[in-house]
């Protein structure tokens, strides 16, 4: 069955490469979506894919790569789209 997380991570998940190991998770798992800093020091995350997968991406953002030290977490189901064809990171600056 396909599912979509949304999810939020704050504490220390920028500069930790909390992105880059996302994304290359995502890629290997066959999940697209997005993930992205966000000006208040969060992280932000869509993921879509077979749910399995969405499940062990938003397993790993709870804890995050090994210099993260996430403070809180959160994860919303939503309703599958399909409107992503691959995973990417999106610049902070929403361009």
């Amino acid at each position: 069955m396909k599912v979509r997380a949304h999810v939020f991570v704050a504490g220390r998940v920028q500069g930790v490469f909390f992105r880059s190991e996302t994304r290359a998770k995502a890629k290997k798992r066959g999940v697209t979506g997005w993930v992205k800093n966000l000006p208040d020091g969060r992280v932000e995350a869509v993921f879509e894919g077979e749910e399995t997968s969405v499940k062990e991406l938003v397993e790993f953002c709870r804890k995050g790569p090994s210099d993260a030290g996430i403070r809180s977490f959160s994860v919303s189901l939503e309703t599958w789209t399909g409107e992503f064809k691959d995973f990417e990171i999106r610049s902070s600056w929403g361009f």
